[in-house]
């Protein structure tokens, strides 16, 4: 399966979701103009992975900002990832976010508590 790759900027996050070297990391901002135009693309790609998945698929969500309309496409992309989960692959989910940012943190655990896949909370020290 070709690898799904975005360069991020100041409105978008940079998307690497690599089969072959077991990479599917979400980061950056995301707060593109259209966001459902944006996110298609990437919805699509993790629909036909379902399809031959990895023995072990781990997603890394690494976001320092988004707008809330992302917030909804995340919850999208994650009940992707549960139907995944769902149909027996091994996965799990990774909620990487500044040790100091509690909004980040709370939406990792709503978004923990929506989600029926294993999920990590990951405080990490953020430098700008």
């Amino acid at each position: 399966m070709k690898e799904f790759v975005i360069k991020g900027n100041r409105t978008i996050p940079t998307i690497n979701f690599d089969v072959k070297n077991d990479v599917f990391l979400i980061e950056g901002r995301s707060c593109p103009e259209d966001v459902a135009t944006f996110y298609k693309p990437l919805i699509d790609w993790i629909e036909e992975y379902q399809e031959n998945p990895n023995e072990v698929t781990v997603f890394d969500f690494n976001l320092i900002y988004f707008n809330t309309a992302t917030a909804k496409i995340l919850l999208n992309i994650m009940q992707k990832i549960e139907q995944l989960y769902n149909s027996g692959a091994e996965v799990t989910i990774k909620w990487n976010y500044p040790d100091d940012d509690e909004d980040l943190e709370e939406t990792g655990q709503d978004y923990q508590d929506m989600i029926d896949v294993p999920f990590e909370l990951i405080p990490y020290e953020f430098e700008d």
